[in-house]
């Protein structure tokens, strides 16, 4: 059989090979970790119309290029490749879309804070203070429109949180009946949930492991393990809200 024959013979089964191996985001994002920028580059070029999506549902309008609020999509975007760590409760574009829709809300707020500031000092009113009004009618509608911002920001947050509750066997059905029944018991648990998310090296085993590291808990605390095995579950999602970053969670969760 000469070269060429064999040659012939040996390409499709290796183009099969590779054509079976799936890249996923995930795998060119770790990639992109190790130092490939071209990468990174093009990453950022495939996925403007995601980041034009996100960024246009937050606005509610078409968000196009030309757009200060597409500029901080694609810096969220970016911002996301850097942060984003395997095992973390939530796949690549999950974790982007909630950093575009943080960052966007941040940018809308503090343009209305501007905007609210440079009105506050009129160079002139009519007599009958219809400027003034327009100020007071600003206001309101900033204030309504921050605090539309607010909820939706919540609502996306709890249903982020409850895909990633499902990581770890949990659900919010699950969670209100391993909730501690007395308060003394309950915050304890939050406090425990705090330190484990406040330690770097315990919240890499929580997150990698989806187990609650309680051995070395028990060195932190003065509970037993009996205590923090009872309460675990709720041990595990009090921990995720601050791990996750879930700021308009935290209300509800914060020490009393």
């Amino acid at each position: 059989m000469t070269s060429m024959n064999m040659n012939l013979l040996i390409k499709p089964k290796f183009n099969k090979t590779v054509a079976n191996k799936t890249v996923t985001i995930e795998d060119k994002v770790k990639r992109i970790a190790r130092g490939d920028e071209d990468l990174r580059n093009e990453l950022l070029e495939d996925y403007q119309p995601f980041i034009k999506k996100v960024t246009s549902k937050v606005c509610n309008q078409y968000i196009d290029h030309s757009r200060d609020e597409y500029s901080i999509g694609l810096t969220a975007f970016n911002e996301a490749i850097n942060q984003y760590q395997e095992g973390q409760g939530s796949r690549f574009l999950t974790f982007a879309d909630m950093v575009i829709r943080r960052r966007v809300i941040d940018f809308i707020r503090k343009e209305a804070r501007q905007n609210r500031y440079v009105f506050l000092e009129p160079e002139e009113t009519d007599e009958e203070g219809r400027l003034e009004d327009s100020f007071a009618e600003q206001q309101a509608a900033i204030s309504h429109y921050d605090q539309q911002l607010q909820v939706e920001n919540r609502v996306y947050e709890i249903e982020e949180y409850q895909e990633l509750l499902k990581d770890y066997g949990i659900t919010f059905k699950v969670l209100s009946k391993n909730c501690p029944k007395h308060i003394d018991a309950r915050e304890n648990a939050k406090q425990i949930a705090q330190l484990l998310a406040e330690d770097e090296k315990l919240a890499g085993y929580l997150t990698e492991k989806k187990q609650l590291p309680i051995k070395d808990l028990l060195n932190m605390v003065s509970c037993s393990r009996k205590t923090i095995e009872r309460n675990r579950k709720y041990i595990i999602a009090i921990a995720l809200i601050y791990i996750g970053g879930y700021t308009s969670l935290r209300s509800y969760i914060e020490p009393s």
